[in-house]
């Protein structure tokens, strides 16, 4: 299987909020290397946490660590599931998922951070196998996910730009 460099969406392919994610991606190598050099950043950095850093809250009411990397996860099968639809073909319109609700029911606070670690890793290990079987055609097929057109492209530069969202996020007001 060849591995086609996944250039940066043009602005047209995404909602404008977006661009948020799409911008924090780095240009080099395209989106596949991108999320392949993420997953050895993240998994570093959820083995460098104590237990009790991990049950920490940057603010009353916030996620906990532990809660936000299940939210980086579940945001990630998501945004990858649209991905693959569409990729396929299928052009039913895909709904949106309120991220505090799965985060409430989710039950990440039970969970080890080295539990969590892992599931990130099969999820994006996962993800990257489906990435690299995409053909130049599948990566800019779109559909239409929480109202708003969007190509397989951006879905991935949204999950490495949400990811890096978060992992900015965790370094700079939990750590």
């Amino acid at each position: 299987m060849s591995e086609l460099i996944i250039k940066a969406p043009d602005a047209g392919e995404y909602p404008s909020f977006y661009e948020t994610y799409v911008s924090l991606v780095p240009g080099e190598g395209g989106v596949v290397v991108a999320l392949e050099q993420q997953l050895a950043e993240m998994l570093a950095l959820l083995g460098g946490l104590s237990a009790a850093q991990a049950d920490s809250r940057y603010a009353p009411g916030k996620w906990s660590v532990k809660e936000l990397v299940g939210h980086v996860i579940d945001s990630e099968r998501v945004f990858a599931y649209r991905a693959l639809s569409f990729a396929r073909g299928d052009t039913t319109p895909l709904p949106g998922f309120d991220q505090d609700v799965f985060a409430d029911r989710a039950n990440f606070g039970a969970c080890s951070v080295p539990d969590l670690a892992a599931e990130f890793e099969h999820v994006r290990r996962a993800n990257l196998h489906l990435f690299r079987q995409f053909d130049e055609e599948a990566w800019g097929r779109r559909g239409v996910a929480n109202n708003s057109e969007i190509t397989v492209r951006a879905l991935a530069y949204g999950i490495a730009g949400h990811e890096l969202h978060h992992r900015k996020i965790l370094r700079t007001r939990y750590l």
